[in-house]
């Protein structure tokens, strides 16, 4: 490809709009360019990225047993409603009508759609297990589109989907999608952790989030120091400290004249964060309400919260309607003597003696409290956000914290989706029975700005050979010399002849402009044509990742830079 014909409007400075890196740069780079909130064109430069990508993905998917296919964007509300999640995903899914006033979904994901798909064909135990893949637009109406390709309301995605006959052959399928998520996500050039993580609507109990390490990220990454644990903080756990030894003291009410939050109450009674238990008033159902009890210095984590209530449709009491629920009072709730609530107690409160709770008066506390003498505990569960500093659960390390970028997530379904469609099988014994299932996600358009904000500096993109636009700039400083223009040429199509992948910039441009395009484009070697070339009689190449410079005879130059070419290559390759 010729520079002089190819579409990639350049920009000198980031739009005001972007944030994050990997959204200032791709503009700049003409990769990628707005429609509308969360919703964007790819450039030819941007495309050949998510081409790259996706052929990857599908050699990986091959790999493993994965047959392509490609479902519709456009989904009926009907096979919605029969996992009931036509509701559960309330105004995140983008909903239609057509003229008939049939309702229809433009699909975040395929689950329903892939179940009822195979659920008339696939009925015997011989055609299983089965995975089908696809790579496709998927849309997700974000409250807040932000961040560019990082969370869009539209963005390309492959999705897969596999059906088995026992939970062997699911512990199968997931472990060789692990495997190959693993060797995608090595193959881009990114450094990725996985980590375990929340199953959300998606469903089942087992799942696997594959990170990209990056400070722009928006998942917490919590992990151990000194084994392999990892996970993000929707999930992650802690050892409970070791119970508490103190003698129990009887309880007495105080008397706390304006004084509710947690930061108050330690400042007045004199107490640490620790020792105090805050109740926590959640609504949830129709006007269903639980009370969740929680050390003081920490914070519920709702993602598990959700998993307890079976329901993503919940929220803190707020505003007036504390008027609905007269026997609650706001700031001073606590759980000795409430009722009409259920009650939820984070299980570290169970090692806890002597502490401080609301005591469901105004302007007042009780002090010395404790689990069984005071009150008894409903439920005990694990409601709380882990953070950096506490143990980790499967070891005597601790837990640190870094922020990484979701690139793909891997999930034990189980037969949530067989069940809700009835769809079965036939065993070898002769019995139905229904499939159990996996789904497998990974953000291709997502990688692709991952990737930018891991390999980048000041001047622009860095992108790993195997995912560039191009794998080499040729760079003609003045294209209309004669004695230059022939030598771009030639080297240019020197390397077509030899498959690599370059870019000959013939612009009547200055140098300056061309040598800013190509490091803020970021192809990975630039061959550099220009006067001291032809003085020299040598051919100057630049590694974009180091810096490196390089110099070969003219005669040497195509071969050279082809070895080049290759070597970096084979170093993101892995062996069959």
């Amino acid at each position: 490809m010729r520079f002089s014909e190819l579409y990639a409007p350049t920009l000198k400075e980031s739009p005001a709009e972007a944030e994050v890196i990997s959204h200032k740069l791709l503009l700049r780079a003409g990769m990628i360019r707005k429609v509308a909130a969360g919703v964007y064109t790819f450039l030819p430069l941007g495309y050949r990225v998510i081409r790259k990508i996706e052929q990857i993905i599908r050699e990986e998917m091959n790999r493993v047993g994965g047959q392509e296919i490609l479902m519709p964007v456009i989904q009926p509300a009907d096979v919605w409603k029969q996992t009931g999640r036509w509701d559960q995903y309330g105004p995140e899914m983008m909903r239609l009508e057509d003229r008939h006033g049939r309702e229809f979904a433009l699909g975040p994901t395929h689950e329903e759609l892939v179940t009822a798909l195979v659920m008339d064909e696939l009925r015997s135990y011989r055609q299983l297990p089965l995975t089908l893949y696809q790579i496709q637009v998927k849309f997700r109406d974000e409250i807040r589109p932000r961040f560019g390709l990082m969370r869009g309301r539209e963005f390309i995605m492959k999705d897969a989907y596999s059906f088995n006959a026992n939970i062997e052959q699911l512990q199968a399928s997931y472990s060789n999608m692990y495997d190959a998520y693993s060797r995608i996500f090595t193959r881009c050039g990114l450094n990725f952790r996985a980590i375990q993580a929340a199953t959300g609507l998606i469903g089942g109990k087992v799942s696997q989030e594959f990170t990209v390490l990056a400070e722009s990220g928006e998942t917490t990454v919590l992990y151990c120091d000194a084994c392999n644990y990892a996970a993000s903080d929707e999930i992650a756990t802690t050892r409970l400290p070791e119970p508490s030894t103190e003698a129990i003291k009887p309880s007495e009410v105080v008397d706390t004249p304006g004084v509710k939050s947690v930061t108050e109450v330690s400042t007045f009674l004199n107490v640490p964060e620790t020792k105090i238990v805050k109740t926590l008033i959640y609504k949830y159902g129709a006007r269903e309400i639980a009370a969740v009890l929680i050390r003081g210095d920490r914070d519920v984590n709702e993602e598990k919260l959700s998993a307890l209530l079976g329901t993503t449709d919940f929220h803190l009491l707020a505003g007036i309607e504390w008027g609905d629920y007269p026997e609650l009072v706001q700031g001073y709730v606590g759980p000795v003597g409430l009722k009409g609530a259920r009650l939820i107690a984070d299980n570290e409160i169970s090692v806890m003696r002597n502490f401080v709770v609301g005591a469901n008066k105004t302007g007042a506390h009780i002090i010395s409290v404790n689990v069984g003498d005071d009150f008894q505990v409903q439920e005990w569960a694990d409601v709380k956000l882990v953070k950096a500093g506490d143990r980790c659960p499967e070891c005597d390390g601790t837990l640190l914290a870094t922020r990484g970028i979701e690139v793909g997530q891997i999930f034990q379904l189980g037969t949530k989706y067989s069940d809700a469609f009835g769809a079965t099988f036939v065993d070898e014994d002769g019995e139905v029975k229904p499939y159990i299932m996996g789904t497998y996600g990974i953000g291709v358009s997502r990688t692709a700005a991952s990737a930018i904000e891991q390999h980048h500096d000041d001047n622009g993109i860095i992108w790993p050979i195997s995912i560039a636009p191009y794998e080499v700039s040729v760079l003609v400083l003045n294209y209309d010399r004669e004695e230059q223009k022939e030598i771009g040429d030639r080297i240019y199509g020197g390397l077509e002849e030899r498959d690599i992948e370059a870019l000959l910039d013939d612009r009547i441009e200055s140098a300056g402009k061309k040598f800013a395009d190509s490091d803020l484009v970021g192809f990975p070697l630039q061959v550099i044509v220009g006067a001291r070339t032809i003085k020299s009689g040598n051919i100057e190449v630049k590694v974009r990742a180091t810096g490196e410079r390089m110099e070969f005879p003219l005669e040497q130059a195509v071969d050279k830079i082809a070895g080049t070419v290759i070597r970096m290559r084979e170093s993101l390759k892995l062996e069959a």
